[in-house]
């Protein structure tokens, strides 16, 4: 008797603690189910319209798991990034070669054809950059929602996304100004296990890397890679020719991005410095070893999608998700 009574209060406890930590997840006003009774298809609507253009262009799966990103990271998780017009954030240098929005303006006018006036691009985005994960065999998680999309979008508030050529301090600091810790910004950097970068913001490292020297090669380049990575990208060769940061299986979601870390196999030199400062390589090493990357990369993705959600009269619900109302 005495210890199904102990049962019962573990049990008890454990629940007491879910609840707790989804309370913490989705304090700033989003949660699961927001859309049960006002528009019960949304996921479905989303996943089918991201399943749809991923079978026609599979590039559309890190171009909207990029797009989060930068949106969330501006201005809070709010669409700003989708506004289109003059000085919006979208016109802004980081985000010039961002791709996917067809995918949530279809989304959008499938939303408001079954639920006119409900679902906020926000969480639209939100949605489709975890449904983009999954298409490429990565991790799912549970997507609070409930954002409201803002009304302010600007090019000049770019400025603090992440650079790829910032030390690892800077990186720290700009995710730590968001309530996101170093382990939230190793597993999220571990997106770049899918998608492409041009060879501009990485040529500078097999050429003229000049924090060594004029005409230097940055040294944690892998040596026996150089020849690889040059022929992909030569010296006066076109600059926006497109490489995959994630040379091992480009196009699946998994560790082998942090494998290219350890073997001094990084595209960018942001990511490369993962491995070679002692804070973040304690990370990755776990990643490798035996913390399972898939659950952490998910518990950081909501994280993250929390950043700043508008609410109430904060925000608006627009009718196309490239204008303000």
């Amino acid at each position: 008797m005495a210890s199904g009574h102990s049962s019962h209060i573990l049990i008890l406890f454990t629940f007491l603690l879910l609840a707790l930590s989804a309370s913490l997840v989705h304090g700033q006003g989003t949660r699961v189910g927001f859309y049960s009774a006002s528009c019960p298809r949304v996921e479905s609507i989303v996943r089918s319209t991201v399943q749809s253009h991923f079978r026609s262009d599979p590039t559309v799966a890190p171009g909207l798991l990029r797009m989060i990103f930068h949106d969330c990271f501006v201005q809070g998780c709010d669409a700003s990034i989708l506004i289109s017009g003059s000085n919006t954030e979208r016109t802004a240098g980081p985000n010039l070669l961002l791709r996917g929005y067809e995918v949530i303006d279809d989304a959008k006018t499938q939303l408001e054809a079954a639920c006119p006036g409900i679902v906020s691009c926000a969480d639209i985005l939100a949605l489709a950059a975890r449904d983009s994960v999954v298409l490429t065999n990565g991790p799912s998680w549970v997507v609070p929602l409930g954002r409201r999309d803002g009304r302010v979008s600007l090019a000049s508030d770019t400025a603090n996304l992440p650079a790829f050529t910032d030390s690892v301090d800077v990186q720290k600091q700009k995710f730590s100004a968001l309530g996101l810790n170093t382990q939230d910004l190793v597993a999220l950097a571990g997106g770049h296990t899918i998608g492409t970068s041009a060879c501009r913001f990485f040529q500078y490292r097999m050429y003229n890397f000049t924090r060594v020297g004029n005409g230097a090669v940055d040294p944690s380049i892998d040596p026996s890679f150089l020849p690889q990575l040059r022929a992909l990208c030569p010296q006066n060769g076109d600059g926006s020719k497109r490489v995959a940061l994630d040379t091992g299986s480009p196009n699946r979601f998994d560790t082998s991005y942090f494998t290219n870390l350890r073997n001094g196999r990084g595209i960018l030199e942001s990511d490369q410095m993962l491995w070679t400062d002692a804070s973040t390589k304690t990370i990755v090493q776990r990643f490798l070893t035996g913390l399972s990357f898939n659950s952490e990369f998910g518990k950081s993705m909501i994280k993250m999608s929390n950043i700043g959600v508008k609410i109430g009269n904060a925000g608006e619900i627009r009718k196309i998700c490239s204008k303000i109302n």
